[in-house]
């Protein structure tokens, strides 16, 4: 147990784990698939990971680079993009080149194989809206597996990398589809107020979300942090009609939601962030962690933080909000 996780976790946490093996190509994969003993956990930059504890396994992780044109049709430009590329320099290579669709996902930390893993989304977009396919290796058979974007299953902050398939491929590269058209996507968290719509241009949006969140998010390499630390709760209409008539203040937007059933109905989001700082919560410390100043989403390590300190906080968190508000928020962050 003597490899360090300290800079693979953006929490800061320093864990071990007992092997640590980075591949660079599908080949080195498949050799080290040959002799890969359980237990194992592939990871990405690890920005939405909360280790609990030291990894008595294999840490696996992409090493792979490169963003490329693949082809092309009259309204769109298709770009591959290998698993450990940088997801902000995805963006902004595609923005540079004039491919539209992933600006309002700027500056979401993590990794292509992650982002795609995770569902990331910002600003009313996900990246299930530009996943075209995603190619994926079986860490159990050591087979490759194309995923078209429909067999993703992609739901909020979820996908099937994340549920029935959880831990069994690693995504080696991933196919974007992006429109040569720049049509913005300003209808979430008050873009417009922000935004001079008048010859607006991709550049330009990716720079103001950028500006946006420089100013509400920490640096992880400053504090210790993992982004979003809770998802936004979606409720169902009937109980947000009762809900709005005490708290009309209350952002909110349509989404949609599975019943009991599995059926898809629609609800309501409301920001997680919103209620958590109704609850006292923003800028508290809760001893080494706290609940970050400019944004009640964000949860950091103060110094010195163990995983115990963040979960304590995070049930605490919980705890307020439900006996508050009758609203569970659960985690965005995977907890290992």
């Amino acid at each position: 147990m003597n490899n360090s996780l300290k800079e693979h976790n953006t929490f800061g946490l320093d864990v071990k784990c007992s092997r640590f093996i980075e591949y660079t190509s599908l080949n080195e994969l498949s050799d080290i698939q040959k002799t890969l003993e359980k237990p194992y956990l592939h990871i990405g930059q690890g920005s939405n990971l909360l280790f609990t504890g030291d990894y008595e396994g294999t840490i696996l992780h992409c090493g792979m680079k490169g963003i490329r044109k693949s082809h092309e049709d009259n309204d769109n430009v298709f770009i591959e993009v290998a698993g450990g590329e940088i997801w902000d320099d995805v963006v902004a290579w595609c923005v540079e080149h004039g491919y539209n669709g992933t600006e309002n996902l700027s500056l979401i930390p993590g990794e292509m194989g992650a982002a795609a893993v995770q569902n990331i989304g910002a600003y009313g977009a996900e990246i299930k809206d530009v996943v075209e396919y995603v190619d994926a290796f079986d860490l159990t058979t050591g087979n490759t597996r194309r995923f078209e974007n429909t067999e993703c299953q992609y739901a909020y902050r979820s996908s099937i990398f994340k549920s029935e398939c959880k831990g069994q491929y690693a995504i080696y590269s991933v196919t974007l589809k992006l429109n040569k058209i720049f049509i913005p996507h300003l209808e979430y968290g008050g873009l417009k107020s922000k935004i001079n719509e008048n010859n607006l241009d991709a550049k330009q949006l990716r720079q103001t979300i950028i500006d946006i969140r420089n100013a509400k998010l920490p640096d992880p390499k400053v504090i210790g942090n993992a982004g979003s630390f809770f998802m936004n709760p979606v409720v169902s209409k009937d109980f947000f009609d009762t809900f709005i008539l005490s708290y009309p203040e209350a952002p909110h937007y349509a989404a949609t939601m599975k019943d009991a059933d599995g059926n898809i109905t629609e609800g309501v989001k409301i920001p997680a962030g919103w209620l958590i700082e109704q609850c006292g919560w923003k800028g508290k410390t809760f001893g080494k962690a706290g609940v970050y100043e400019k944004q009640a989403l964000v949860l950091v390590n103060l110094g010195g933080a163990d995983s115990k300190n963040i979960i304590s906080l995070c049930k605490a968190i919980q705890h307020d909000v439900k006996v508050k508000f009758n609203i569970d928020i659960q985690p965005e962050v995977n907890m290992i």
